[in-house]
């Protein structure tokens, strides 16, 4: 399994460097394994060691705990998805049960949050979407209508009350609805990671090379070394598909995006001297943009199929220029060179945007596939899992399970053509909104 090698995310330099993490060295046996240490599996580690407290349970990350995608997210935590189509009872039927996973989500968070007195910068500021383009005020009116039925606090916004708002011009139509939240993605991750129960034994920069059934038992080799294990749950979430984990439902793609440094407080009142905001695109290829509340603007613009997990310097530097490109259009008073971190990082997607939650074969557990929402979403499917694997049952487990299936996927030839296809027309159909 290759890696993100890239290290220059702000999130993750926001924080003090971990010097006491440990690889795994000789074999191992425990109760209980967890495959990837991010959202899902930090969380699946801390309930399940809340639950069994004198059982032996190991969590493995093939890097350092927290430092993939859930550190190198945009950090919103969401209640609402545009991007679903609901033109029908059955679609908004479908929509219903997404956004209760949402609440969930929310809910699973502000639990730990609460329960461990994290500062992870939580701002209940809300959340929009918005477009610069004239076409998609129909979009957003639809959206608008499909949010009353649903009873979401929101508010159609044009032109000059969206400058006020968040200080640029750019945008034509947007909408702004109350239950998103902002908040620091590093510092969350990192706080779990410190949360870990003491049986809980954490092994970091040790990837996953095999693993097999062998009886009652669950046998994975991490090179020379092996972990045997009664029961095994996989959050590796963008790397599932390498690990051979439901690999005909489940795809990564590769996302870039740059933070710049603080702003001045010339380039602050210049922009208006709004407070803490994120807008996330009407159209799927379009630009992810937070002004961060120390006063730093984020953009993500790039998403896209590659071959391989790692991305190195000389090619995240072609993806900074749209980076660049997407700042300029927005706040073309900003100078150049203000950009001052950049990152890539994996997400996992499915053919319908259902996320995987289940029970393999006995013993064996999964969960991943967030879609763009993994902070709720695998927060809450990381405990639920580990609830699941423990054989008990929760009304929030009834609720995943009303979720659709994820559908399957054509052979990875035919896949990668089609993936590469669409994200070419998506990214044609959103050229004005990088």
């Amino acid at each position: 399994m290759n890696l993100i090698k890239n290290n220059n995310c702000r999130w993750i330099n926001d924080l003090e460097t971990r010097l006491n993490f440990k690889s795994l060295k000789k074999n191992k046996y425990c109760e209980y394994l967890i495959i990837g240490a991010g959202y899902t599996g930090l969380s699946a580690a801390r309930k399940i060691g809340e639950i069994f407290p004198n059982k032996d349970i190991i969590l493995v990350d093939a890097q350092l705990a927290g430092e993939g995608a859930s550190s190198r997210n945009s950090g919103f935590l969401v209640d609402t998805t545009l991007n679903d189509g609901f033109s029908s009872n059955i679609e908004l039927e479908n929509y219903k049960k997404k956004i209760s996973i949402y609440k969930l989500g929310i809910d699973a968070v502000e639990r730990f949050k609460k329960a461990y007195r994290v500062d992870c910068d939580w701002n209940e500021c809300g959340k929009y979407y918005a477009s610069s383009t004239i076409k998609d005020i129909k979009k957003l009116e639809k959206f608008s209508e499909t949010l009353f039925k649903l009873g979401f606090k929101h508010k159609l916004l044009y032109n000059s009350d969206i400058e006020k708002r968040i200080g640029t011009n750019f945008y034509n139509t947007a909408i702004y609805t109350e239950g998103g939240i902002l908040l620091h993605p590093g510092k969350l991750v990192r706080a779990m990671i410190n949360a870990l129960p003491k049986n809980v034994k954490l092994y970091e920069n040790t990837p996953l090379h095999h693993w097999n059934k062998k009886r009652d038992l669950i046998v994975c080799n991490f090179g020379s070394i092996s972990i045997k294990t009664k029961k095994i749950i996989f959050a590796a979430n963008g790397f599932l598909r390498s690990l051979g984990i439901r690999k005909n439902y489940n795809f990564p793609l590769t996302l870039t995006a740059s933070m710049t440094r603080p702003l001045t407080n010339k380039e602050y009142s210049d922009i208006g001297s709004p407070k803490e905001w994120g807008v996330l695109p009407v159209r799927p290829m379009g630009a992810t943009v937070r002004l961060t509340n120390d006063k730093r603007i984020l953009i993500r613009n790039t998403v896209e199929l590659t071959n391989s997990f790692q991305m190195k310097k000389v090619e995240l530097d072609k993806r900074v220029v749209n980076h660049r490109i997407g700042i300029k259009k927005r706040f073309p008073q900003l100078p150049d060179d203000i950009i001052e971190s950049s990152w890539s990082g994996i997400v996992s997607r499915t053919r319908n945007s259902s996320q995987i939650f289940e029970k393999l074969d006995d013993n064996v557990f999964v969960a991943g596939c967030y879609n763009g929402s993994g902070i709720g979403v695998g927060t809450l499917f990381g405990e639920q899992i580990a609830i699941k694997a423990c054989n008990e049952i929760s009304q929030e487990i009834k609720i995943i399970e009303q979720k659709k299936n994820p559908t399957y996927l054509p052979p990875k030839q035919i896949l990668d053509i089609a993936i590469k296809i669409r994200l070419f027309y998506e990214r044609l159909k959103a050229k004005s909104e990088i």
